[in-house]
């Protein structure tokens, strides 16, 4: 069965608010046993004008695992403290 990615590009607006955002993410990746592949660090861009501050990818099980996370309780707490602290571009990938 393909796994399922869950792929966002961050740039934080509000960084203390950002913070309690990163408690409550962490807390829903682990509720839904997401797999941390990236979360920050460094950033080159080798081609094209996409310049993104901070970059997330997340893997689960299945894509339908994946856009469950996405659209859970826990999540939506995130996405709730998050509000107003960054601009967020969020996709759900199916993969390998």
């Amino acid at each position: 069965m393909p796994s399922g990615y869950v792929i966002a590009t961050v740039q934080v607006t509000r960084p203390e608010q950002y913070e309690e955002y990163k408690k409550w993410s962490t807390a829903a990746m682990q509720a839904h046993n997401a797999e941390l592949c990236v979360r920050g660090g460094q950033v080159e861009v080798m081609e094209g004008d996409w310049n993104p501050e901070r970059v997330v990818v997340l893997k689960f099980p299945s894509f339908d695992a994946a856009r469950a996370f996405y659209h859970s309780p826990e999540y939506g707490r995130a996405r709730a403290a998050r509000e107003g602290a960054a601009i967020m571009r969020l996709i759900c990938v199916e993969g390998v």
